[in-house]
């Protein structure tokens, strides 16, 4: 069996979860979350843990044994806790500032680059390098993230850009310069 995919999920204290069909609903404090599932997989909730087995050994689904119990796991991970990127803005005039549910960032463009929060997304900007994104569902909160960090990638001279806090930026050397071979 997949070592994962034996493992029961817990369903803490004022976590909600409904069963109908392969459709499972998670609802907590941080909001409700729904998701189909494979036809093949079997889920079952009893009142303090949800378990999820597979049909056969077959390839596909021991793959699908592992992933599905991940997805429940995160689901209700989510509603509990939340999920958060934390995004670092670096260069020289580069920063980040929160107008209403907008995001509004100055990346060294001739314009300022403006995103706006998703359904089911917070943005906070603790300080003006710094931007927070957090949300219930952990895809959105990492799609988004990607997406805030897509408008400006981080060059690997100078490490100006959008990067993730705990991502480490390989820096190249720049020009020889001066005393260079010919």
């Amino acid at each position: 069996m997949s070592r994962i995919g034996r493992n029961p999920i817990a369903i803490p204290a004022g976590v909600d979860v409904k069963l109908d069909g392969k459709i499972l609903t998670v609802k907590g404090p941080n909001g409700t979350l729904t998701q189909e599932f494979h036809k093949d997989m079997n889920i079952e909730v009893a009142a303090d843990a949800i378990t999820v087995t597979r049909p056969s050994d077959v390839k596909e689904m021991k793959a699908l044994h592992g992933l599905t119990r991940t997805l429940i796991a995160n689901m209700v991970e989510g509603v509990t806790n939340g999920f958060s990127k934390t995004l670092e803005v670096n260069g020289v005039g580069y920063r980040a500032a929160k107008q209403g549910k907008d995001l509004v960032m100055n990346l060294g463009y001739s314009h300022q680059v403006i995103v706006s929060e998703i359904e089911g997304i917070t943005i906070e900007v603790p300080s003006p390098n710094t931007v927070i994104i957090k949300g219930a569902d952990k895809q959105k909160v990492g799609q988004f993230a990607a997406e805030v960090r897509e408008k400006r990638l981080p060059e690997p001279y100078k490490g100006k850009g959008i990067k993730y806090a705990d991502e480490v930026i390989r820096r190249k050397e720049g020009k020889a310069g001066k005393g260079a071979k010919k």
